[in-house]
């Protein structure tokens, strides 16, 4: 059994916010931002919700694929940011495209969702139980974003990325994974959802905002990633070298450098989009995995790594062989 991504797709917001926008409404500066994040600009919503981004992903990534939404037999969401508590997104996302012969439902592991949505559908495919899964990443941080906040706001943005997955007969390619969790260290980056309110205690519910120790992700990050693309590629009997591409969690350039050097691996093999785009949690991976489909820089045989970490604190990686093309 061979299992392989036939079809890529991405959606961001058209409108994008720079540097010197935010340092109208906070004291911050291009040059501060820049320098500490390799970030210049982010797309923020203004209006699409993540159900509605992570559906414009999954109609590009279908078309990509050359297959109609009938053929799904799962969706997987892969969001810490859904618009609902129920319905779940990836339910609106399957009324959205006319998936109507898939099971549907979220996965929420911050900004590591993708890699463990598309890990699970792996296990879903490798038992038989299904042929063809859409797996998505998608957030909307702009709504959980403290805009006061320059540690935090200037890191954010909004988008959606998708990947259709597919096990067909053939033994062409490598697919190996790995997914952990550290729910001691979740306080370090988190968001409540809603405050405990009703009329026992006398008080309404609130929405929260998003909280980061960003050393405490920092250190974490550059410690936890290497060693999981390590253990991925030593558990796949593959070494670094036979890697072609990184394809990493768009957190912050520095980070994605501290990675590099510790695998003693050329930053040329570690892709980044993130001065566009920022930190789009579970969308990065996927973005930037279709934005290279799409230019052409993924070749047919390439042995792929894809590694994220997140809020949770989650962390994940996926070793494969490309096969489209």
């Amino acid at each position: 059994m061979e299992i392989k991504i036939i079809g890529t797709g991405s959606f961001v917001p058209e409108h994008a916010v720079t540097n010197d926008d935010l340092a109208a409404i906070v004291d911050t500066s291009d040059e501060w931002i820049r320098t500490r994040t390799g970030i210049r600009e982010r797309r923020i919503s203004e209006g699409e919700g993540t159900s509605r981004m992570a559906a414009e992903a999954a109609k590009r990534a279908l078309e990509n694929a050359g297959i109609k939404a009938e053929e799904l037999d799962m969706i997987l969401l892969g969001t810490s940011t859904p618009d609902c508590c129920f319905p779940s997104g990836a339910c609106e996302v399957q009324a959205e495209i006319g998936a109507v012969n898939a099971a549907a439902y979220d996965l929420s592991a911050a900004c590591s969702g993708f890699i463990f949505a598309l890990n699970t559908a792996y296990s879903f495919l490798a038992a038989g139980l299904y042929r063809t899964i859409l797996v998505i990443g998608a957030d909307c941080l702009s709504k959980i974003v403290d805009w006061s906040d320059r540690s935090t706001c200037v890191l954010f943005g909004d988008g959606a990325g998708a990947a259709v997955v597919r096990a067909e007969e053939g033994d062409g390619g490598r697919f190996h994974m790995l997914m952990g969790s550290d729910g001691q260290r979740g306080p370090v980056l988190a968001c409540t959802s809603r405050t405990v309110g009703n009329f026992r205690t006398g008080t309404k519910p609130q929405l929260g905002y998003m909280t980061m120790d960003g050393q405490e992700v920092f250190k974490f990050a550059v410690k936890k990633v290497p060693e999981i693309i390590e253990q991925v590629t030593e558990e796949a009997g593959v070494s670094l070298e036979d890697v072609r591409w990184f394809i990493l969690h768009q957190a912050n350039y520095r980070i994605s450098e501290s990675i590099a050097k510790r695998l003693k691996v050329s930053m040329d093999r570690i892709p980044m989009n993130i001065e566009s785009y920022g930190n789009t949690s579970a969308a990065t991976v996927p973005v930037l995995l279709d934005e290279m489909n799409r230019q052409g820089k993924l070749k047919k045989g390439d042995l792929l790594v894809l590694a994220g970490f997140g809020g949770g604190l989650t962390w994940g990686a996926t070793l494969f062989t490309w096969q489209m093309g």
